[in-house]
């Protein structure tokens, strides 16, 4: 059955094999709850709080997690496959048997986190991996065939990585300015 729960606090609730489909979850807290084995596939989660949450084994493909926070949370074979994981904080997760297949991880926080051997077919534009474990996940594979040569993942990370430098760079000489101008004044 369908449930509209936006904004509902179910902090430490036990909803494992929960029957959810159809239900809206968005801006929920759900700090610590059990969600083993739920099917959130095509849910919308977005800016929900699943801290600590155990997902274990839970079906979130093509879910809206925007903006969520995922800090601590249990994502043991859990399918994100096609999920909207923009601008969520997953940052010091375990991600290693997670399904990231499709998944939109851009403007995400992935700092710290185990990436170790995941195929990253992912959208990672503008996430921040500082940290994060990536040795042995697939950064050969092809992402934009656009270009000659094709870009592989690897690339593109580095391509990502030199970006966000140049913006420090920037907001640098910005706030130089700022600060010339305060003393002129």
């Amino acid at each position: 059955t369908a449930v509209t729960i936006t904004g509902a606090n179910l902090t430490g609730a036990s909803l494992s094999g929960a029957m959810l489909e159809g239900s809206v979850l968005s801006e929920t807290v759900l700090v610590g709850a059990k969600l083993m084995r739920v099917n959130l596939a095509e849910r919308d989660l977005s800016r929900a709080d699943l801290s600590g949450c155990d997902l274990s084994s839970a079906n979130l493909e093509g879910a809206n997690l925007a903006g969520a926070v995922l800090v601590g949370a249990n994502l043991e074979d859990t399918q994100l496959g096609g999920a909207n994981l923009s601008g969520a904080d997953l940052h010091g997760d375990d991600l290693r048997t997670a399904n990231l297949c499709g998944a939109d991880l851009s403007m995400a926080n992935l700092s710290t986190a185990d990436l170790q051997g995941v195929i990253l077919s992912a959208n990672l534009n503008g996430a921040n991996l500082s940290g994060a474990n990536l040795r042995g996940a697939d950064l050969d594979r092809v992402v934009d065939r656009r270009w000659d040569p094709p870009v592989t993942l690897g690339v593109r990370l580095v391509s990502v990585v030199e970006d966000e430098f140049q913006h420090i760079g920037q907001a640098g000489f910005v706030r130089g300015l700022v600060q010339r101008g305060a003393k002129s004044a």
